[in-house]
């Protein structure tokens, strides 16, 4: 049944009022997926409406898909089929925050700017640095499951999740996990939700651990001539005493990517690299941080070229690269293709080695923890130059598996690349259940239909 049918519309319109259910086509286009637009969107106001427009959907065979800011819609597959959007941006409260407890519970519409602003009141935060970050809602980011830099020292939204209200795509209301950091009841189902791109659920509430902010942070920025020298760097800084609050290393073409468009960017041949690595503590221990740093560098056979201190403008501007890089990229460049490779941490020099054999402009940001964004960026929008891109996105495909392509996956690129391209590379052995997790949670198959690997 098509949602463009009377009684559809009607239903859906009684659910969540008739201000909050869309049929213009020129507002639709804001849920556009790949060329794929559906003919209805809903606005629901709480979990209960979440709850019947999903049990609605389910009985009509309605496809859906869930969203809150629309900035993460243009990863995964296409859609199969798309007849619903199903937008929570209204669903947008902080319920529960207790400051002495460290726990925060939120809708899922909510955007990070307001959780950011609230706990900064408190000298707390999430360590959700994620690009769109001033658009971004705790849904979206959860249900992408897009990383951030401060997984160096507080590691992914797994470790901090403490718990989930979700509905099933047969329309029930579910929970899993609690409130309260000790909590040990039950199994930790939400954390199937947690990257899994509302194939699962509904993510409608989110509870999370929340974290002191550090009295004081300091960031240092190291130049290098030459990518095996800045990774040489970071692994001398793993086997030290030091513990980086954050550690990426950056090459100077993705750097260049966030110089303001009149100025000229950096050519992909540029072999220039930059390590950035902050520290958070006291007075007495970021002294003595920067002094292990630059006695390292000194120590090292190929030292940096420079190292110093930022101030505090320069040290805003390297979070925004390492964190908004995916961001910044697509701004520029909308037919970019943005691969994440993952890597063992020492493997890191032999990744960006690679980088020297792309016939085409590129830049990559690479985690010191292993984890690799690397975006190719094709010169012009013609057809021979998305081949090429193709082509380059194909061959990184091709060695998967192997080091220092270890995982690989294309969470953002043009639709045209979707029909040729395996954006989510080879299937893990874990497939099979992740087929029967799918059939449990959504029998019906009308949440983002196709659009994860293997084409759940």
């Amino acid at each position: 049944m098509s949602v463009s049918g009377a009684t559809a519309l009607s239903r859906l319109t009684g659910i969540v009022g008739e201000a909050n259910a869309v049929r213009d086509p020129a507002q639709l286009t804001r849920y556009e997926i790949d060329g794929k637009t559906p003919s209805a969107a809903v606005r629901p106001g709480s979990e209960a409406e979440v709850a019947d427009i999903v049990r609605f959907a389910g009985d009509e065979k309605l496809a859906s898909v869930v969203s809150g800011a629309q900035t993460k819609l243009g990863m995964g597959m296409p859609p199969q089929r798309y007849d619903l959007a199903v937008d929570l941006s209204r669903l947008d409260r902080i319920i529960a925050y207790d400051p002495e407890d460290l726990t925060l519970s939120a809708e899922a519409g909510v955007p990070l700017s307001k959780i950011a602003s609230a706990l900064a009141e408190h000298g707390q935060f999430i360590p959700l640095a994620v690009p769109f970050m001033a658009r971004a809602t705790i849904g979206g980011t959860i249900a992408s499951g897009v990383d951030s830099p401060l997984r160096q020292s507080y590691g992914t939204a797994r470790d901090f999740v403490l718990g989930m209200n979700f509905v099933t795509g047969d329309g029930i209301a579910a929970k899993s996990g609690g409130r309260v950091v000790k909590n040990v009841s039950g199994y930790d189902i939400h954390k199937f939700m947690i990257g899994s791109l509302g194939t699962l659920g509904a993510i409608t509430r989110v509870n999370f651990r929340t974290f002191p902010l550090p009295r004081q942070t300091r960031t240092f920025a190291a130049e290098f001539r030459g990518s095996r020298e800045a990774c040489e760097f970071r692994n001398a800084i793993a086997r030290s005493v030091l513990r980086p609050r954050t550690l990426e290393i950056v090459s100077e073409s993705a750097r260049g990517q966030f110089l303001p468009t009149e100025e000229a960017r950096p050519a992909s041949g540029d072999d220039r690299w930059s390590v950035y690595v902050s520290f958070a503590g006291d007075e007495n221990v970021l002294k003595r941080d920067y002094q292990e740093l630059e006695a390292l560098g000194r120590r090292e056979h190929r030292g940096p070229e420079s190292l110093r201190e930022l101030h505090a403008a320069e040290e805003q501007s390297v979070m925004s690269i390492v964190s908004e890089f995916p961001a910044a990229i697509l701004k520029r460049f909308p037919a970019a293709a943005i691969l994440k490779i993952s890597a063992l941490p020492a493997e890191l020099g032999e990744l960006a080695s690679y980088t020297a054999s792309i016939e085409m402009p590129w830049g990559v940001v690479m985690r010191g923890l292993g984890v690799a964004y690397l975006a190719l960026w094709p010169p012009d929008g013609t057809e021979g130059s998305l081949q090429v891109l193709g082509q380059h996105c194909a061959r990184i495909f091709a060695l998967a598996g192997k080091p220092p392509f270890r995982q690989v996956t294309l969470p953002w690129c043009p639709s045209a690349l979707k029909r040729d391209i395996n954006i989510w590379g080879p299937l893990p052995a874990s497939f099979e259940l992740m087929k029967k997790l799918k059939t449990v949670f959504d029998p019906g198959g009308i949440l983002s239909s196709g659009r994860f690997m293997g084409g759940i």
